[in-house]
């Protein structure tokens, strides 16, 4: 490992989410196609990224309370069986479980429903891996200028790559492909999402 791999992984991870319709630039694109404007396109995925930010944000705050608290091996114990644990959960209930909000919705009901989404799917704790050895203590780069920077550094790249892959995306949808044939040509991003929880958590036991 180098000291290059974090902010690849963090970066790598805010485009995957990014990509994944969930995460917000759907609902950007059915509301720029609602007002019938490509501002409110763009304009949307500032609040959508703003929300996945602070579930990000949310979770990297809780394993460095864990990180002093608890030794370093059992939080990476502890975040593999809640990765396993939330992967199975999010295969057999994930899709019964749907936030809704309307297209008259504001800014921050946008930020709201962005926060509840990544939260719902488990989108921080996706991040615990790369995580953990920036905010635990005893982690191998748990080192200057502390947990909280380096948490807050990792959570802005990782959400600035989520904004311009979800960016992509969505004008890609809205100005060229339209939405309907995400029915038959769109990834079942769901389950991929489901894989890289579980094999995440996977790795956190095995290593």
């Amino acid at each position: 490992m180098t000291d290059a791999w974090p902010p690849l992984v963090f970066a790598g991870l805010g485009a995957f989410h990014g990509l994944n319709p969930a995460m917000g630039w759907l609902f950007a694109v059915a509301l720029g196609l609602h007002r019938q404007s490509r501002a409110t396109v763009y304009a949307a995925l500032v609040p959508l990224a703003v929300g996945h930010a602070l579930s990000i944000a949310g979770v990297a705050g809780l394993l460095i309370a864990a990180g002093v608290l608890v030794p370093h091996d059992l939080v990476r114990m502890g975040g593999g069986l809640v990765l396993v644990a939330w992967a199975a959960y999010h295969w057999r209930f994930g899709h019964r479980h749907r936030v809704r909000f309307g297209m008259r919705t504001g800014l921050l009901g946008l930020a709201a429903w962005s926060f509840l989404m990544a939260s719902a799917h488990g989108a921080g704790i996706m991040l615990w891996p790369a995580l953990m050895p920036l905010c635990v203590q005893g982690g191998a780069a748990a080192a200057a200028p502390g947990p909280a920077a380096a948490a807050i550094a990792a959570v802005a790249l990782h959400t600035a790559a989520m904004a311009a892959a979800a960016a992509v995306a969505a004008g890609i949808v809205y100005e060229w492909v339209g939405v309907a044939v995400l029915r038959h040509a769109w990834l079942n991003v769901d389950l991929i999402w489901t894989l890289a929880l579980a094999v995440t958590g996977l790795l956190l036991l095995v290593t």
